[in-house]
């Protein structure tokens, strides 16, 4: 029992200290070029789901204005209102989460505490730009 509990603190040191131990410079730039390409396509894909919703939400307003129905374009103006607020916070969204991701394939390049304040801080950052892209999403922006 005992060399077991052994083991098991030893395979947890062992895994901690490989934590924040510095990557390849080779083994980083693909990582990063990797990442940013993963982050293109999901912008990407945000952006166009985005024009979309907003295309349809459009075509809504459109159809209450042939209508002649005041009531049914205030409320489908709203309502495209809402919709290009969801959309650009999702794009918004999705670049935050890009940048974070490339920022952290970065950190790796270093090592220790460097490595582990990097990575605190595209964090951080990353925190902040979610909260700018609820900002937008709710009109406070």
């Amino acid at each position: 029992m005992k060399s077991q509990a052994l083991w098991m603190v030893a395979a947890a040191t062992l895994a901690l200290s490989a934590c924040n131990k510095a990557e390849s410079p080779a083994e980083v730039r693909h990582d990063v070029t990797d990442a940013r390409a993963d982050a293109q396509r999901d912008v990407a894909d945000a952006t166009a789901d985005a024009r979309e919703a907003n295309a349809d939400a459009q075509k809504d307003v459109a159809d209450a204005q042939a209508d002649h129905d005041p009531k049914d374009v205030a409320d489908q103006a709203q309502q495209a209102s809402e919709t290009a607020a969801k959309g650009d916070y999702k794009v918004a969204l999705a670049q935050a989460d890009a940048n974070y991701k490339v920022a952290k394939e970065k950190c790796e390049a270093m090592s220790g505490s460097a490595q582990q304040g990097c990575k605190d801080r595209a964090e951080a950052e990353h925190d902040t730009a979610k909260k700018q892209a609820e900002q937008i999403r709710d009109g406070s922006g």
